[in-house]
């Protein structure tokens, strides 16, 4: 009941048909009020799915009523047509539960270009049932509703002993290479906040932790991180205690993101230290997060450091390629550019692995989350659509 811990939310799961194997795929969560504030990030993805042009209008005055998600289908590239069933999807849910479309966030997520008749009867035919199903205790079914590719729901709850609390779910198992936010995630919270407080400590959040999960270099076209507030506890949350609580909520639901990346078998942590700036840290990060053949020799268990500085070496960042050391699980396997310890010392057996890099320019520090490259992930991508 992640979503729902927080006092003024209700949610549900229901099967709308979208999915073949008969499973949850329709999503609602309603904020109850007193207060309905709220702030949301999406994809920075030019090529941006038809609920998320909506849910950029629905956030600007800072007030959202419910959010609607259905899995089994992404709504984009679907024209106007799909355009059209988002805010016949937001007018639904709207009329069910007497609030304006206006207040109504949608989120779809599947395969690109599902947007058709049977898609949108299956989703509007559904929503009465979605809201009928609403409960205090409907957090669990919400969670599952809106996962793809996941084997299992990504839930969070944050307390605080001043008397709020937050609660958040997400699913994402590939396209996970965001920028400000990541797959599709809604976070509560019953703290009393306003809008322009919600929205400066999620942008904080999510740019040290969901823009930091790379796991395949894939941005999806339907990223939302959407954060709603009831203020149903009646505390005014300090914004320093709750900015950490959110962060720290944000960055459970990441590494839940990341160990179950689409066939992956190491979970990644590229840390990297001692930048010019936490930019540049970032930048190396994600070169490195993004080499398929750095990718291909973890899932071998062969620490290739080699591959690390080659890709360090197509960023523009501040370094010295021969004063750069590299460890890896603890073993610097590079000092200073050049061979250090024995590279069969290294022990890249367990599922956790650590890249350290230093690059000895400043410093600044970042970590990017990353997986490897599997036999597992090419299969379960080259039969997606089928």
């Amino acid at each position: 009941m992640s979503i729902t811990r927080p006092a003024g939310f209700r949610a549900s799961g229901v099967v709308a048909g979208l999915k073949s194997t008969g499973a949850r795929d329709l999503a609602l969560v309603v904020n109850d009020g007193p207060l309905t504030n709220a702030a949301a990030v999406f994809t920075s993805n030019r090529a941006k799915a038809n609920p998320v042009l909506w849910s950029e209008q629905v956030i600007r005055d800072g007030s959202v009523a419910a959010v609607i998600l259905n899995s089994g289908g992404a709504n984009c590239f679907t024209g106007s047509f799909g355009f059209q069933t988002t805010h016949a999807t937001a007018e639904a849910v709207a009329e069910g539960l007497s609030v304006s479309a206006g207040d109504v966030l949608v989120c779809s997520t599947g395969l690109i270009g599902v947007g058709d008749q049977v898609f949108r009867d299956a989703i509007l035919d559904h929503v009465p049932a979605s809201v009928s199903a609403l409960s205090a205790d409907g957090g669990a079914a919400a969670a599952l509703a809106i996962m793809t590719t996941d084997s299992h729901p990504k839930e969070a709850v944050a307390e605080s002993a001043a008397g709020w609390s937050i609660g958040g779910m997400a699913k994402g198992a590939g396209m996970l290479a965001p920028g400000l936010a990541t797959m599709l995630v809604v976070i509560t919270t019953d703290a009393d906040l306003p809008p322009e407080v919600l929205d400066r400590t999620l942008r904080a959040a999510t740019r040290v932790t969901f823009d930091r999960v790379d796991s395949d270099g894939c941005m999806s076209t339907n990223d939302t991180v959407a954060l709603l507030a009831s203020g149903a506890s009646g505390v005014v949350a300090d914004e320093a205690e709750f900015a950490e609580a959110l962060t720290d909520l944000c960055a459970d639901l990441c590494l839940q993101l990341q160990g179950d990346a689409e066939g992956a078998s190491h979970d990644i942590a590229i840390e990297v230290v001692n930048a010019a700036s936490e930019d540049e840290a970032v930048v190396v990060g994600r070169a490195v997060s993004r080499s398929n053949l750095l990718k291909a020799a973890i899932f071998g268990n062969d620490p290739n450091w080699g591959r690390v500085l080659a890709a360090i070496g197509t960023t523009d960042a501040a370094f010295d390629p021969y004063a750069i050391d590299v460890s890896m699980n603890g073993v610097m396997v590079c000092r200073s550019g050049e061979p250090g310890e024995d590279r069969t010392l290294v022990d890249l057996t367990p599922r956790a692995t650590t890249i350290l890099i230093d690059l000895k320019a400043g410093d600044a520090a970042a970590t990017i989350l990353t997986n490897d490259l599997t036999h597992d992930y090419v299969h379960e991508n080259s039969a997606y659509a089928s």
